[in-house]
């Protein structure tokens, strides 16, 4: 496996166990999840591939918390922020970095 390849493996399987393999928006299991970086991987360090900086979505969660990027950090779905997606991990932005730039 290609180092890049076991990074993003390595940040999604650490992500899942520590969610419980479920939502943790809206707490569905046994559906197909998304390990989705709170924080942008190209503004973090070494690429944000740490649990620190991830959380486990579903489909349509993980949609709604795509709108903060897609949106240019203008708008989000209520309770979808990336400070109440750290909160509901324990984490927070500063934690996130300093984590990723552990990776180098």
């Amino acid at each position: 496996m290609k180092q890049k390849q076991k990074i993003r493996q390595n940040f999604r399987e650490a992500v899942f166990k520590r969610d419980h393999h479920r939502c943790k928006t809206c707490g569905v299991a046994n559906v197909a999840l998304d390990a989705h970086h709170i924080t942008d991987r190209n503004e973090m360090p070494n690429g944000g591939y740490v649990k620190e900086n991830g959380i486990a979505l579903c489909h349509d969660c993980h949609i709604k918390a795509e709108v903060w990027h897609s949106s240019g950090k203008t708008e989000f779905a209520p309770d979808f922020h990336p400070d109440d997606l750290y909160r509901l991990i324990g984490s927070n932005l500063q934690r996130a970095t300093a984590a990723s730039e552990r990776l180098s």
